[in-house]
């Protein structure tokens, strides 16, 4: 087998891995900022946020079922070809939300879209859990955090360009108006036009920087394939728990990792809704889109500054600092009262977004046995997606109980933020006492 020759520090491989992240970032993007608004176009509502965050949640669970299996299935077959089948429906599903635009007058388009939505979202998970597997085959053991750095990194950054022509779509289609003699606006003709340019845009650049990957990927670790591989996969699947069970470290590390990812996934869901409901001065949608530009420019920059570091300090010392330095924006965000506090957190959350996520993904890859990490990375998933769901939930409950407002000394509804983590923390440096385990001699080793 021929080996990739290195440009600029990474092989060819190692690049076309890292194009994949700014792929699949930009789909990120955009469903962060305006699939919701999209739907709320064809169904309007005064209930969106319930409405979006049950289907949210539908997703979640789906794919917190289907990723631990397919991820066992994929470690003795072609992770290859499973990767592109998912990201194939996910880009297709992506460019199919686009035809709601033209239909958007009929009264199901909003549920199909909801369901092409779900469809798009859990096909885009499960291609992430191959892709993150797929670390330990790209690289080297030495050079892993620096490549999982620079994927955020470029994904960051990538993002942005399809993203500032979906906002000056949309912003055009939003401006064009039919108003009723009263100033009632009663119809946008270009709006929907401009939604389905959106998703038009976003597929076309995930397809494009998802190639580069399919044509290049070789798996290099897996397991024999056995003769019934559907039935070895829920075999194995009741069997990775219990190896889970004897490997203190990694079992340790997902506890953590449900805890402080969970943090970091509600800032990112929620920060947006926050500065809205906090209504500062003269603060209204255009500064929160400006604010999410902010946080992924800066991101870029210190994603790839934690992927050099991790060649000069332990990956676990600065994952260390990452989530202390969350839990700092967590604590400023309990006393968020004044504009220039937000645009601090902007840039805080940029600064340590990229590197907490790059060195949990190849921490993680460097605990596990790499033959299996396709599985491992499944169950990583789910402690990462289910995660998701309870910041969101208890920052929503007590929302409803404390309402975030700028004349408030204290913001009750977001003290859970720093607690989560607080007890990240806590299970990590548990995590970091505890030895790797062997799965081949059942004992402890020594991690170098």
């Amino acid at each position: 087998m021929r080996k990739s020759k290195k440009t600029n520090g990474f092989t060819k491989t190692e690049k076309n891995w890292i194009l994949y992240d700014v792929a699949n970032s930009a789909y990120t993007l955009l469903a962060t900022a305006l699939l919701a608004f999209y739907f709320d176009f064809l169904s309007p509502s005064e209930s969106l946020t319930s409405v979006w965050g049950l289907t949210n949640v539908i997703v979640t669970i789906i794919a917190v079922i289907l990723c631990p299996i397919m991820g066992t299935y994929a470690d003795f077959s072609k992770k290859g070809g499973i990767f592109l089948m998912f990201a194939q429906i996910g880009f297709i599903g992506c460019a199919a939300l686009s035809i709601f635009g033209a239909i958007s007058t009929w009264k199901y388009a909003g549920i199909l879209f909801l369901i092409v939505y779900i469809i798009t979202e859990v096909c885009y998970t499960s291609a992430n859990v191959f892709y993150d597997s797929m670390l330990s085959d790209v690289t080297t053991d030495k050079n892993m955090h620096k490549v999982s750095a620079n994927g955020y990194a470029w994904g960051y950054i990538g993002s942005c360009i399809p993203f500032i022509l979906c906002l000056i779509v949309y912003v055009l289609g939003d401006m064009v108006l039919v108003e009723k003699v009263g100033g009632e606006v009663v119809n946008k003709p270009y709006l929907g036009l401009a939604f389905s340019l959106c998703c038009m845009i976003t597929a076309i650049w995930w397809i494009i920087f998802t190639m580069p990957l399919v044509g290049s990927y070789q798996q290099k670790h897996f397991l024999p394939k056995p003769k019934h591989p559907i039935k070895e996969t829920f075999t194995r699947l009741g069997s990775i728990f219990k190896e889970l069970a004897k490997n203190k470290k990694a079992l340790f590390f997902l506890i953590a990792y449900f805890f402080y990812i969970d943090g970091v996934h509600t800032i990112i869901k929620m920060a947006m809704s926050i500065g809205n409901d906090l209504q500062f001065e003269n603060f209204g949608t255009v500064k929160l889109v400006i604010a999410l530009f902010v946080t992924q420019i800066v991101a870029f920059p210190f994603a790839i500054l934690f992927g050099k570091l991790s060649s000069k300090y332990r990956s676990n010392s600065l994952l260390i600092v990452c989530i202390c330095a969350y839990m700092a924006i967590g604590v400023l965000a309990v006393f968020l009262r004044q504009e220039w506090q937000f645009w601090a957190m902007a840039v805080g959350v940029g600064m340590f977004q990229g590197g907490i996520q790059a060195m949990s993904r190849s921490y993680f890859t460097k605990i596990i046995p790499a033959e299996k990490s396709g599985e491992f990375f499944g169950i990583y998933d789910i402690f990462g997606k289910s995660a998701a769901i309870v910041g969101v939930g208890l920052i929503s409950l007590l929302s409803a109980i404390f309402p975030l407002s700028e004349g408030t000394w204290i913001n009750v509804s977001l003290i859970p933020l720093p607690i989560l983590f607080g007890l990240g923390l806590i299970f990590f440096l548990v995590s970091m006492k505890i030895p790797s385990y062997s799965a081949e001699t059942e004992k402890p080793s020594k991690q170098k």
